[in-house]
């Protein structure tokens, strides 16, 4: 038993990404997940957003280098009294990070089909 708590502890600092999932209904959700799995286990989100994030990237322009950023898309999901709201940001298309942000309001809005 003592080793099984040693190695999951082990696991969950290698690969931290397993230990972060949204449930919704009976699916589940994770990081590397693509939108189409996401829209399929919890249904539409109830906000979409896209948001440019500062990044170290410059471009070359006449008058010199600019910095850029990367756009990604945040969908938010109200999971109801007794869970949180979170916001699940996609870059390329793909999950790269699930956060909750506040708590639940209301009834459960992250059903499946």
């Amino acid at each position: 038993m003592k080793w099984l708590v040693v190695i999951s502890a082990v696991l969950f600092f290698i690969y931290p990404e397993m230990a972060i999932a949204l449930r919704c209904g009976k699916g589940l959700v994770s990081i590397g997940d693509v939108k189409a799995k996401v829209l399929a286990e919890c249904g539409e989100p109830q906000m979409k957003e896209k948001v440019r994030l500062k990044d170290d990237r410059y471009l070359e322009v006449k008058e010199g280098r600019k910095k850029v950023g990367r756009q990604v898309e945040k969908w938010t999901y109200n999971c109801g009294e007794g869970d949180f709201i979170y916001v699940l940001t996609f870059d390329g298309g793909k999950l790269i990070k699930e956060e909750p942000v506040s708590r639940g309001k209301g009834a459960n809005r992250c059903r499946g089909n």
